[in-house]
């Protein structure tokens, strides 16, 4: 039976099915955008099942096919920025950040079924448990640049840690990644047919996630990533966009685009993001890094100029300040990078 009770909000539903305990999202009408609404839910969830000794693996799924999570409740928190400026926007991301800190060290294994759609929040979701599926469905991505942000929810963890220079691509382009890309990327851990997650959960009612996932057979032939010398982590941003603009890539023309449309302030944060990740020595250590970036680009105008254009008015032409890479003043980045 499919219940909301245990969570506390409607966004949250739950079910158990033999040794498997079920979070499933719910909110299909936004793509199941996370909240605080949504992530305390989940918490509620949680910790509920932490020491039920009838709940040995945790599933977190959505509702629909559509999309696992598609990101963060970005109108939410453009209202709070708004109503209350950037210390109480922050607070409000940093708490759905630790909700995903939480999934990433759960005690008892995670398995989250990334089916469909899953950016940005979504990934910081679903994209550090301890068993990562995606499908043919499966779209991937860390888009934050498009909208005046800085890749985030620990996504800087996992681009940094993509083969080559291919993650810091993802990461000032916010390009998406089909399903066989994400695993190859390390952004999934199994690709599995959608028609076959059905069978995978009735198994992982049945055994040990552990038992279960050692069944499952890798891709004949994975994603390739291909090597890409214009994303060089040795090179400056300045030598990086140069390098695309003689690139001879199949996606150097559509890289120049996104970073045509990207804000210019957010590529560079995610280029010292990336970096800064890079370094870092975990997981958490890189939702800190990213925090200090987060919270310098919301006291910014460029994500309320992002949220506008994309989401609100729909226009697609934001008006960055500055409009150019040639005109960012890296200093503060640097200086919130050092905090």
């Amino acid at each position: 039976m499919i219940e909301d009770a245990l969570s506390g909000t409607t966004c949250v539903r739950t079910a158990r099915r033999g040794r498997l305990g079920c979070i499933m999202l719910d909110k299909p009408k936004r793509l199941n955008a996370v909240d605080l609404e949504m992530a305390i839910g989940i918490e509620r969830v949680l910790n509920a099942w932490r020491h039920d000794p009838f709940v040995h693996t945790v599933l977190l799924q959505s509702s629909s096919s559509r999309a696992f999570c598609a990101g963060g409740d970005l109108k939410a928190i453009r209202d709070m920025l708004v109503m209350f400026g950037p210390d109480a926007a922050f607070v409000l991301m940093n708490r759905v950040y630790q909700t995903m800190q939480l999934i990433a060290d759960y005690s008892k294994p995670v398995v989250s079924f990334m089916d469909g759609i899953a950016m940005g929040g979504g990934v910081g979701l679903g994209g550090h448990a301890r068993y990562r599926v995606v499908t043919e469905r499966s779209v991937i991505a860390m888009p934050e640049t498009a909208i005046g942000l800085v890749p985030d929810a620990g996504g800087s963890w996992l681009l940094s840690r993509a083969p080559g220079g291919a993650g810091l691509r993802l990461a000032l382009t916010g390009g998406r990644m089909n399903g066989a890309e994400a695993q190859s990327m390390g952004f999934a851990d199994y690709v599995i047919p959608s028609e076959s997650l059905d069978d995978l959960r009735g198994l992982l009612a049945l055994k040990p996630a552990e038992e279960v996932f050692e069944l499952i057979r890798p891709l004949s032939a994975p994603a390739e990533v291909p090597a890409m010398a214009e994303y060089d982590p040795s090179a400056s941003l300045e030598q990086i966009v140069r390098g695309v603009e003689r690139g001879k890539h199949p996606t150097a023309r559509s890289d120049l685009k996104s970073i045509a449309r990207g804000c210019p302030t957010s590529i560079f944060a995610a280029w010292y993001g990336w970096h800064a990740a890079r370094r870092a020595s975990s997981l958490q250590e890189a939702f800190a890094i990213e925090g200090r970036l987060v919270r310098y680009m919301l006291g910014r105008p460029d994500f309320i100029e992002g949220v506008r254009a994309r989401l609100i008015d729909r226009d697609n032409m934001p008006i960055w300040y500055p409009r150019v890479l040639a005109a960012v003043d890296v200093r503060p980045l640097e200086a919130a990078l050092a905090e």
